[in-house]
């Protein structure tokens, strides 16, 4: 930051880093991060699918993992009508204290924030009321990148088995419902939309329009040394899977409203062309996707229903398969009297009982008899 400013005078900023996994969000939380904004700790430790680190907060994955379990949604949820059920969490004051609270522990650290997670989308209403609580300017950054290269990343990094189509379906969910809900409105809070391609050919311009389009003071004024640093960070062949739509083999109507999706959003990255003439078309993509998944799903409600029987008769038959052990059985009646009661019962008693049952002892355990009941320390 240029040292000629006060720093105490820079005004509270949340930059939102929103889209689908796999599409270069951790690559633009890096940028600014090192460039100066602030990624809550702590983060998300780093493995093979993403090497150079997540930038997500910890904290954030963990209580955006919570309430998706809670409403039963998944993060790449294609049910339109997911929103709905993350929208009650979304309602709730509880939640918006906890996350206003959150905020506000950490801009103690720096003015301006960077909180990325793919979960974040779901649940980004949320996020907007909580910064506005604590004063600061809620703005978004939705990241791009070609849908099919987004499914075919999750394929290999991440061992889905959901197949090209739903995850296509969850992609388009994704993103059309994100655009909806950073637009910004009389409370403020600007938006931009950046390519993946873009980022990686040329961080530079692409991160610096970035900054002056929603006022970024950290990355603006970012000095030499961490200039440097975003370089030896950004690796242009990071972009590892490069397929097409026409790969994925996706059902007719799924690829022509990808592609379309695709398309519109693309014009964003000029934030000239974010206009309500584009937000009309977006609004149309988005229920013409939901008329399709609704009549998918009522197509294949057969299918639902004998998912649900097969996995109810799986759960009877590991119930079946859990006996327990029957208590074993008294050897005699007699062993159902404690040792210390027959040992007061004289010994000749005993023997009389022992012999009309049948079980009479030998000579040495008559001897014992004789010697009456063995005493603690003898």
């Amino acid at each position: 930051m240029d040292p000629t400013e006060d720093e105490g005078a820079t005004p509270r900023k949340v930059l939102f880093v929103a889209g689908a996994g796999r599409s270069g969000t951790s690559t633009l939380a890096g940028i600014v991060s090192i460039l100066g904004m602030h990624v809550p700790q702590p983060e998300v430790v780093a493995d093979e699918s993403n090497p150079k680190g997540f930038g997500e907060p910890k904290w954030c994955v963990e209580q955006h993992d919570r309430w998706l379990a809670e409403v039963n949604v998944q993060v790449s949820d294609a049910r339109p009508s997911a929103w709905l059920d993350t929208g009650r969490v979304e309602a709730r004051e509880p939640a918006r204290i906890k996350v206003a609270d959150w905020l506000e522990s950490h801009f103690a650290v720096a003015p301006e924030l960077v909180v990325k997670d793919p979960r974040l989308s779901w649940f980004l209403g949320l996020w907007r009321v909580g910064a506005l609580r604590v004063g600061a300017d809620p703005v978004f950054a939705t990241m791009l990148r070609p849908p099919a290269e987004v499914v075919g990343s999750k394929q290999k990094y991440y061992a889905n088995k959901l197949g090209s189509a739903h995850l296509a379906a969850g992609w388009v969910n994704m993103l059309l419902h994100t655009e909806r809900a950073t637009r910004s409105d009389e409370q403020g809070g600007g938006r931009t939309f950046v390519r993946y391609a873009d980022l990686l050919t040329d961080w530079v311009r692409t991160t610096t329009d970035m900054a002056e389009h929603l006022d970024l003071r950290a990355v603006l004024h970012a000095d030499s040394e961490n200039i440097r640093a975003v370089h030896r960070f950004v690796d242009p062949n990071l972009r590892r899977v490069t397929v097409t739509l026409a790969d994925l083999g996706l059902p007719k109507r799924l690829h022509e409203l990808t592609q379309e999706t695709w398309d519109q959003l693309n014009l964003l990255t000029d934030p000239a062309e974010d206009t309500p003439a584009a937000h009309a078309v977006l609004d149309q993509l988005r229920e013409a996707y939901t008329d399709l998944y609704e009549e998918s799903e009522a197509i294949a409600r057969s299918t639902a229903v004998a998912a649900r029987g097969d996995e109810a008769r799986k759960v009877r038959a590991r119930q079946a398969a859990v006996v327990e052990p029957a208590p074993a059985a008294p050897h005699s009646l007699v062993d159902l009297v404690p040792h210390d009661v027959r040992a007061k019962i004289p010994a000749g008693v005993r023997r009389g009982v022992r012999k009309a049952l049948g079980r009479e002892r030998d000579a040495q355990d008559r001897g014992r008899d004789a010697q009456g009941p063995q005493r603690e320390g003898q």
